[in-house]
């Protein structure tokens, strides 16, 4: 890559927010076929783009996922991959914690509901 395009794409990563496919391709200009680079950027980890539309990470484990009908979806996921939070387009959200045996000790959402056993 060039200095100029690597800019350019650094300057993407800080600014783009969720509808990321509809975001890089009528924002920012980009190609199908760029989305790959910003993404794996964005993740902070390599990933993998399937059926047009889910982002996965190494494993197989889906990211994100984003719909024509404006639908997208966002998970992260702690280093033994159990999802630690969960977001949606329509604002809500969940947090999630597990113990050192793996089991899940904490659940909060956007409502206000809290789940505490840690």
């Amino acid at each position: 890559m060039n200095k100029k395009y690597e800019r350019y794409i650094e300057f993407i990563v800080s600014d783009i927010k969720p509808p990321y496919y509809e975001n890089m391709r009528d924002i920012y200009g980009l190609r199908p076929d760029e989305y790959e680079i910003v993404l794996s950027k964005v993740f902070n980890e390599p990933i993998k783009i399937i059926n047009d539309d889910t982002v996965v990470k190494q494993g197989g484990f889906m990211v994100y996922r984003e719909k024509d009908n404006g639908f997208w979806v966002k998970k992260e996921y702690n280093a033994d991959n159990q999802m630690t939070y969960r977001e949606y387009n329509d604002g809500y959200w969940e947090r999630l914690e597990y113990d050192d045996y793996g089991y899940q000790n904490y659940y909060e959402n956007e409502e206000g509901d809290i789940e505490d056993n840690r």
